[in-house]
């Protein structure tokens, strides 16, 4: 029989390819078991990788610093300024509003016009600092003490600006057509200012309550009230939407006169005009105990003409206080005493 007879060379050859082919195999899976093993195929693995991947898709929010959880911002009629926090520096002009800041307690530094603060405030004259005149205020001073806030009124309007530039000022105002409205809106601001609210709204709840108790028994009455205010001798009379007109807008008293012109210093009056008016109440501001003089309000009204009227003849000549009436008028305690004394004279 013939036997059968290969090349060797060619089988050498073909061994080799098949153990190649067999090699490469071995190592692709072994590229891939490693790969896998790389990329996590463990349920520890794959959970920490979802973790690394939630992170890099959202980025974790920058932490608030404690001046940023602070910082607030208050609105007021010129504009809106912005505190670091509850101040412990107030430069105060108006004295509405440092009659509020005494009634809220406050146990920071104080800077005041020391020559225009009410008596009933008179202890600010010698704990504060001086910061100068009603109309004039004092830069340097204010500028010295560093303040945290300014609080300004109607007489510092025109220094607004340059005192923004010192500290965040804040501008009071009480018009009578929304009194009670900025009367919130003030006590609102200074509280925020200096970290009192809890103890401002108490307050205005309160002067709200008593204020709707006081309209209650002025709309049940048919007595009608005139505002004056004497001033070392002269007279001059307040109606509705005055300086004064809390009595009649805002407490309802009914008036005498539906036509006094509203004008900041009153419409002239006289004892003729009081007599021919003749009101059931005669509310009086007495202006010459501020600013000074001879003859008081008492000593103006000792007239016949005066004496003959209904608020005479039943004792309801009523002397309000002028200090709250006049110069702080809008701040928490004063308020209390106006809306009071307007009831008293419901009561005689």
């Amino acid at each position: 029989m013939k036997k059968f007879s290969f090349n060797k060379s060619i089988f050498s050859g073909a061994k080799k390819k098949v153990l190649a082919g067999i090699l490469l195999g071995v190592m692709a899976t072994s590229v891939l078991t490693g790969c896998a093993k790389k990329q996590g195929d463990t349920p520890e693995n794959n959970a920490n990788k979802g973790e690394e991947s939630a992170t890099t898709a959202t980025p974790a929010p920058t932490p608030t610093t404690a001046a940023e959880e602070t910082r607030f911002s208050l609105t007021h009629p010129l504009g809106t300024v912005t505190l670091e926090g509850a101040a412990k520096k107030v430069v105060v002009f108006d004295m509405g509003a440092l009659d509020t800041i005494d009634a809220l307690s406050f146990d920071g530094e104080l800077a005041v016009p020391h020559g225009n603060i009410p008596t009933y405030l008179s202890k600010y004259e010698e704990s504060t600092v001086n910061a100068g005149g009603l109309f004039e205020p004092d830069m340097e001073a204010i500028f010295t003490f560093e303040p945290d806030v300014i609080i300004i009124g109607g007489r510092q309007v025109d220094f607004y600006d340059e005192l923004n530039e010192i500290a965040p000022t804040i501008y009071v105002e009480i018009n009578a057509d929304t009194y009670m409205e900025d009367f919130k809106r003030n006590t609102d601001n200074i509280a925020k200012a200096i970290g009192k609210e809890n103890e401002a709204k108490t307050a205005i709840d309160g002067i709200m309550n008593k204020v709707e108790e006081v309209k209650q028994i002025t709309n049940s009455s048919d007595k009608k009230g005139l505002i004056i205010m004497t001033n070392d001798g002269s007279i001059s009379a307040y109606g509705l939407g005055s300086r004064f007109g809390l009595i009649h807008d805002v407490l309802e008293v009914k008036p005498a006169d539906e036509t006094i012109e509203v004008s900041k210093h009153g419409m002239d009056a006289s004892y003729e005009y009081i007599a021919k008016v003749d009101p059931d109440i005669l509310f009086v501001v007495d202006r010459t105990v501020i600013a000074g003089g001879s003859t008081t309000a008492e000593k103006t009204l000792d007239n016949e003409l005066v004496l003959g009227t209904k608020a005479a003849k039943n004792n309801v000549i009523i002397s309000l206080d002028s200090e709250c009436w006049y110069l702080s008028s809008g701040g928490i305690n004063s308020m209390q005493v106006m809306v009071k004394e307007v009831e008293g004279a419901f009561n005689k």
